[in-house]
């Protein structure tokens, strides 16, 4: 167990630890006795996962890596019927893999207490939308709980798992990327040391959701969820901040915009009275009706989507009452990307009329002024990461003449310049299912990337469906032997568990096969001539083919080598050789060869160069040498 995550099982209670707010939710889990949990990584839900399977062992906890998020999903829920508390996290939109099993899971209820942990993601800073999945608690009938710093995190998490099992229904923590990955000041709890025993009591009535059992059970859940209602109205996780007792407009608000709200008001120098709403589902609606009465008018802050707002409306509507709901309906802030305190306060100057003691355009000038000094960062393929040479030869063997699909992954970025190499991506696994619906009509050669991952995720029912029906297309299964974007977790293709022991090893080539695709082969990308014949010879075949492209993350092997104290080599170009031809940094473009403008010759960092050895390889005058281990070389140029 790493040392930085000693605070998750630290025992002692009433101690602070200064955690990320995933951090947070794991510890909160801990705290409440979870034992069993299971996860597909997605930022910005992977420190969840990560810290958990950190601390398995020290935490009799039986932690696994799915291989998605539905998987995930009834792992735990499988756990919960036999009495035992268990935990799943995803990003939004692996919500929407799970939906299935989610949907269901409430008819049936649960026994021990189950957590499923929402990670959304506002601004879309690593996903492919911004869903609002607070509608899926209300369409799914869970029970649902907003934190929005750390410290609730972990209290919210908690009282998730008590909530959850006295009402025997799953409960959805959501959170947002803001609250996921913040840190702060952490109060430590007990951690409960009872384990519940694991017991199947049978209970067909209940668990085999036919539509004879599944209608009884939709009548027990409706009831249940009374109960809830009921609970919601008393709970301490929603809370009235009193402020000026003359003041005519009250705030609702959740989650993360209540930190803006707060921010917001402080800027303003305003006091208004704030309802701050913890269990997001079901809403308390006495009390809400009890705070919108003092009100001629209502600012209710949310991001994205009017959740509250629209549920708020029609409360205000049902009763009657004569108050105005602002928000997103009247314009007052947006439904796409993320709230700031600057927006927050901007919308709550305009409905007060009051100008900001700070105006609101000094709050945008100090905040372009300080993203000046910070130098850009667009996303880019690591130096050494053996996609980049997969692209290359995908470019040089078709001639950028083709039609290119990809997936969700770190070669998502293929779709940069000068790779170009990605024509539509969607979601998990559709690389391969949209490829079927268009290599039955493609005027050109049909090139798929999909990562090994995401291909145990949601490639291989695409690929069953691509032989059972005769598509044909080359897929190249991008195989660096981790799941390299959320943090390098392990997968099926590795023969390592979330815990670090040895597991079995699927391999992609077997898989592929059993599947029905009769041309596979397996190519080392950093081999870019043999990898280019591979995809020639492919392409030309005219069948359904598959390359696994294998080769490990550079990150992953360069850490390890490091670890172990191995030597890791780098290289330098000969600048009498070097004619400037412009392949290493322009064509094959590695991050840690750039053109020295003095000298009118490119360089090599040897800070970013990871030893990948392919732009040697691809250097058509020869000029890039391997550094011998000593140190510089005499035409070195560093």
């Amino acid at each position: 167990m790493s040392k930085s995550y000693a605070d998750i099982i630290e025992e002692s209670s009433g101690k602070k630890a200064f955690l990320l707010g995933n951090e947070a939710i794991a510890r909160g889990a801990i705290e409440a006795g979870v034992q069993v949990a299971a996860v597909y990584p997605g930022t910005p839900a992977s420190e969840i996962g990560d810290t958990l399977a950190s601390v398995s062992k020290e935490a009799d906890l039986y932690f696994e890596y799915s291989v998605n998020e539905k998987v995930a999903l009834e792992v735990a829920a499988g756990a919960s019927f036999i009495g035992l508390r268990a935990m799943t996290a995803m990003k939004h939109v692996g919500l929407n893999v799970a939906s299935d099993t989610f949907m269901a899971l409430a008819y049936s209820g649960v026994r021990g207490g189950l957590v499923l942990v929402s990670a959304g993601d506002p601004e879309c800073f690593s996903s492919q939308n911004e869903q609002d999945n607070r509608y899926y608690s209300l369409f799914g009938n869970w029970p649902a709980v907003e934190p929005s710093n750390p410290q609730e995190c972990k209290d919210f998490t908690k009282k998730a798992f008590n909530l959850s099992e006295r009402f025997e229904l799953p409960v959805m923590v959501h959170t947002v990327t803001r609250v996921s990955h913040s840190r702060g000041e952490v109060n430590l709890g007990p951690i409960n040391k009872r384990r519940n025993k694991a017991q199947y009591v049978k209970d067909t009535s209940r668990f085999a959701l036919l539509p004879a059992n599944a209608r009884k059970r939709h009548t027990w859940l409706l009831k249940r969820l009374e109960e809830v209602k009921r609970f919601s109205e008393e709970t301490e996780l929603t809370k009235i901040i009193h402020g000026d007792v003359k003041a005519d407009t009250g705030i609702i608000t959740s989650g993360i915009s209540y930190d803006y709200v707060m921010d917001a008001l402080n800027i303003l120098g305003s006091r208004l009275p704030i309802m701050k709403i913890g269990m997001i589902n079901p809403l308390p609606e006495k009390r809400l009706s009890s705070f919108l009465s003092e009100f001629s008018q209502i600012i209710v802050v949310e991001e994205l989507e009017p959740f509250l707002e629209t549920q708020i409306g029609a409360l205000t509507s049902y009763e009657k009452m004569n108050i105005e709901i602002l928000g997103k309906h009247s314009g007052h802030l947006p439904r796409e990307g993320e709230l700031s305190v600057s927006k927050v306060a901007s919308a709550i100057s305009k409905v007060l009329g009051k100008p900001s003691s700070i105006t609101l355009g000094e709050i945008g000038k100090k905040s372009m002024e300080a993203s000046k000094l910070l130098p850009p960062r667009p996303p880019v393929l690591c130096p050494g990461c053996p996609h980049r040479a997969s692209f290359y030869a995908i470019k040089m063997a078709t001639g950028g003449k083709a039609i290119y699909g990809s997936d969700i992954g770190c070669y998502s970025l293929g779709i940069l310049p000068p790779q170009e190499v990605v024509d539509y991506l969607t979601c998990m696994g559709s690389g391969i299912g949209l490829s079927n619906g268009i290599s039955h009509f493609a005027d050109k050669p049909l090139i798929v990337t999909i990562g090994d991952s995401t291909f145990f995720h949601a490639g291989m029912p695409a690929l069953v469906n691509a032989v059972y029906n005769r598509a044909k297309f080359v897929l190249i299964v991008l195989d660096n032997l981790v799941t390299a974007m959320t943090g390098h977790q392990p997968n099926p293709a590795v023969g390592i568990s979330a815990t670090g022991e040895e597991a079995p090893r699927v391999m992609i080539e077997d898989v592929a096969k059993a599947c029905g695709v009769e041309n596979v082969v397996v190519v080392d990308p950093f081999k870019v001539t043999e990898m280019r014949k591979a995809i020639r010879e492919s392409v030309d075949s005219g069948k359904l083919s598959v390359i696994v492209a294998r080769q490990v993350c550079t990150l992953q092997a360069v850490g390890g080598k490091r670890k172990r104290g191995e030597y890791v080599p780098t290289y330098y170009i000969n600048e009498e050789a070097c004619k400037d031809c412009k392949v290493c940094y322009k064509v094959f473009a590695c991050p840690a060869i750039s053109k020295n403008d003095q000298k009118q010759k490119p360089e090599i960092d040897t800070l970013q160069c990871l030893g990948c050895g392919v732009c040697a390889a691809l250097c058509p005058y020869k000029a890039i040498k391997k550094r011998e281990k000593e140190g510089s070389t005499k035409h070195g140029s560093v």
